[in-house]
């Protein structure tokens, strides 16, 4: 069944993402419903049709075209409780989120609007002193928010304590966030389709202190345990929140994936060959 109604969302502090907005906007206007988020349209001289990502679902949108990398895709999932199925046109550098190179933008976006399928990506829930936080695509990080001062964390999985981590901070990773961060931090790649969470130490004062995979539907219970000292609890590299002494982090599977339209691009295993080699 052919697509009636796109969002497009896009970095709007570059003119070849502008530029690409542009392009798309004018091959496609004529033949399917179009909205634009709003700084987007500002920047491109639109003065209908503009809503925020946040609205794009109950406006009937369909699936949202992402033109940037993968922060401007990160960003915009944060903002929807349940996710529009989402194409990323890659005008970044080294993305995992964007599949579509510019130069294959229009061809794909075509075969898409005459249907499309899309997978489901787990993300993370994030509750910090009871309070939800963005769920999390790639991960959630906390991490000292002073330089050189090591932290004591405390973890428990699904009320069943492992060692205390002395380190820099820890990463909590989904399967798609397994190349991100987590892998810098010498994490283990995972393949999407597992179901799983995945916790890495970042610079652990310990030799024993490993990476852990743990089932994706297990509770992470955090606490910061060592006084006079403050971790900041950042999600996706986009929103950043403070956290100190007894206060207390839970993490659980989140109850609405992340969506990815399936593209023509080569599948996980040659994406990794091809962005890691």
């Amino acid at each position: 069944m052919n697509v009636s109604k796109i969002g497009i969302v896009s970095r709007f502090d570059q003119q070849d993402a502008l530029d690409m907005v542009r392009k798309i906007y004018d091959k496609f206007s004529s033949k399917v419903e179009i909205v634009v988020s709003p700084k987007t349209g500002e920047h491109l001289g639109l003065t209908k049709n503009l809503l925020p990502v946040e609205k794009m679902r109950d406006a009937g949108v369909e699936l949202i075209i992402s033109v940037g990398g993968d922060g401007t895709v990160l960003r915009n999932i944060s903002k929807m409780d349940d996710p529009l199925p989402v194409l990323g046109i890659n005008m970044g550098t080294l993305g995992f989120l964007v599949d579509v190179p510019p130069e294959d933008a229009i061809k794909d976006i075509e075969d898409v609007l005459r249907g499309f399928t899309y997978t489901e990506r787990s993300r993370l829930s994030v509750c910090l002193n009871g309070k939800r936080l963005q769920d999390a695509t790639n991960e959630m990080v906390l991490i000292t928010a002073r330089p050189a001062k090591i932290l004591t964390f405390r973890i428990s999985i699904d009320d069943s304590q492992i060692e205390d981590v002395r380190a820099d901070g820890i990463v909590f990773a989904t399967p798609t966030g397994s190349t991100a961060y987590a892998m810098s931090a010498g994490g283990p790649i995972v393949d999407p389709r597992v179901d799983a969470s995945i916790i890495v130490p970042l610079a652990p004062f310990k030799l024993s202190a490993r990476p852990w995979i743990v089932p994706g539907n297990s509770t992470l219970k955090v606490e910061m345990i060592i006084p006079e000292k403050e971790a900041a609890v950042v999600i996706d590299g986009q929103h950043s929140y403070s956290m100190k002494e007894n206060d207390i982090v839970i993490i659980t599977k989140a109850e609405n994936p992340a969506r990815f339209v399936s593209s023509s691009v080569n599948g996980f295993y040659e994406k990794v060959q091809s962005k890691l080699a």
